[in-house]
């Protein structure tokens, strides 16, 4: 099938990024369509009948694995890639496990995009070809043997290049089928294999028995079928390789007589888990570096308000001990307990805000008011910056849209910056937060900057890089501007710096608005 005739549906409520990449596959000879949300996607699907679909994972109403499941129910056959941000892994894998052909991360690489569809297009024509060959056994019988040695061939060659471990054994348990893919994952070659082991050598002890058993309950896509099962096989150099097993029991006039297995090499999945949750550790220990300064910020902050207020109540309990107390004294009462009342809810903002940053909760989508956030980040660094003499100058547009992220995340890009500012400034200076909304783009920018003494221009390329500091030892480890770029990428914004030595630094954060504003 040439390129131009596979149809692929684009499912994305952004719709800049619907066009760029209806753009790129029209350019590459894809008939395209698009669709702004899951359920006109799954309708479209049904009218058009594309062959690949390309869906985000988070949408308003029914996100990208709900499409994957119905696309998947409609028809098998479809190919299905699903685009994720930075910190979804998780949701990557799920889709992969449910079927999914492929998936690219946001910022789409057009390069990526075209290598996924490459591959999808391999599978569905494999799939395609396998589904047309059984429909030919089925509908024909084979009269010649030169009939007989093409469907033979044909058969061959569609499971030589499967990209999945085929084993086909006989009742026994003898292996009579072994491709390419499983020579390659195993490392062993057909001749060592057909006719002379049987399964047992491919798992640990035991594992086989309990193989046999799911294959024959209903508890793995119902009796002698085995769907999507995780088990591990050992390779010829006794490495154990994490694998995902599909397998049905073959029959043969209602007898049995023997099985086939398809084995799915798990081990690049696994090193994507491993890697999610590197940085995960990582966001982590960024994340309690910061909580740290402020916590010993903090104590500094709360103590002064604390002490007046033992003062007030030291005074009253001195006074109240002198006699019942005048209509002068009463009054005054009242005007300590005002002030007590004022700085203890001052306390109380403090100590809140302060136990939802250091709070270590999953990563939750919601509409953020930035200039909210802004201004708790200012409250909890407050101390520290007025130790540092830092002034604090803020010009907060009231009427700035909301943004689609995680609260705690972005508070945490936030305190990053201003610890950065402040160690920028030892010697006290003007810090300037600023929040305003591009409604053309749909983004909202904020922008932290700084009088310091600037960043060298040969260091501005690699600030953003994991563990690069120009601090002096033992300030700092250089994760905050990398934690920064990573979270902000993945809530699909970017991150800019304009600076020169001696003259300060601007940090520009811009972020998609909130989809349903």
């Amino acid at each position: 099938m040439n390129t131009e005739n596979w149809k692929v549906l684009i499912i994305d409520d952004e719709e800049g990024i619907r066009r760029v990449m209806a753009i790129t596959l029209g350019d590459a000879g894809y008939q395209v369509f698009t669709a702004a949300d899951g359920e006109s996607g799954i309708e479209l699907c049904k009218k058009e009948s594309p062959h690949i679909v390309i869906t985000d994972i988070r949408m308003p109403g029914i996100d990208g694995i709900e499409v994957l499941k119905r696309v998947k129910e409609e028809d098998p056959d479809k190919e299905v890639i699903v685009v994720t941000a930075y910190g979804e892994m998780e949701i990557a894998i799920r889709a992969l496990q449910l079927d999914a052909s492929d998936f690219i991360t946001k910022p789409i690489n057009d390069e990526a995009l075209l290598v996924a569809l490459t591959r999808a297009k391999e599978r569905y024509t494999t799939r395609r070809e396998l589904r047309d060959y059984t429909n030919l056994i089925e509908q024909r019988w084979i009269s010649t043997a030169e009939e007989l040695k093409k469907t033979f061939n044909f058969q061959k060659n569609l499971i030589e290049s499967s990209i999945d471990g085929i084993i086909g054994c006989d009742r026994e348990g003898r292996i009579i089928t072994f491709n390419k893919s499983m020579e390659d994952m195993s490392g062993y070659s057909k001749d060592e294999v057909v006719g002379k082991v049987s399964l047992d050598r491919f798992f640990p002890v035991g594992e086989v028995e309990i193989l046999r058993e799911k294959l024959y309950s209903e508890e793995y896509g119902g009796k002698y079928r085995l769907f999507l099962f995780e088990s591990t096989l050992i390779s010829k150099t006794g490495n154990k390789i994490p694998v995902q097993l599909s397998a049905t029991v073959l029959f043969e006039d209602d007898e049995e007589i023997g099985m086939v297995g398809f084995f799915r090499d798990l081990r690049e999945i696994r090193r994507m888990e491993q890697e999610f949750l590197d940085k995960t550790r990582l966001l982590h220990q960024d994340k309690m570096i910061s909580l740290g300064k402020l916590a010993a910020s903090v104590v500094h902050e709360i103590n002064n308000p604390l002490s007046g207020i033992l003062n007030y109540i030291r005074l009253m309990i001195k006074i109240l001990g002198r006699g019942a107390p005048t209509q002068e004294h009463i009054q005054k009462f009242q005007r300590y307990l005002t002030l007590m009342e004022s700085e203890t809810d001052r306390c109380s903002k403090i100590v809140s805000n302060l136990l939802a940053f250091s709070r270590k909760s999953k990563v939750e989508y919601t509409g953020i008011d930035i200039n909210d956030l802004i201004q708790k980040s200012i409250m909890l660094s407050q101390h520290k910056l007025t130790l540092q003499n830092i002034h604090v100058e803020t010009h907060l547009n009231p009427e700035i849209a909301k943004v689609w992220g995680d609260f705690n995340q972005i508070q945490q890009c936030i305190i990053n910056l201003i610890f950065n500012a402040i160690d920028a400034m030892p010697d006290g200076g003007t810090l300037t937060i600023e929040s305003s909304f591009d409604s053309q783009r749909g983004l909202v920018e904020i922008r932290v900057k700084d009088s310091g003494c600037g960043i060298a221009k040969g260091d501005i390329p690699y600030i953003f890089d994991p563990f690069f500091t120009t601090k002096k030892e033992g300030k700092g480890i250089g994760l905050g501007l990398s934690t920064v770029y990573g979270i902000i990428e993945g809530h699909g914004g970017s991150v800019s710096v304009e600076s020169e030595l001696g003259k300060g630094t601007v940090f520009v954060l811009k972020l998609p608005q909130h989809p349903n504003q």
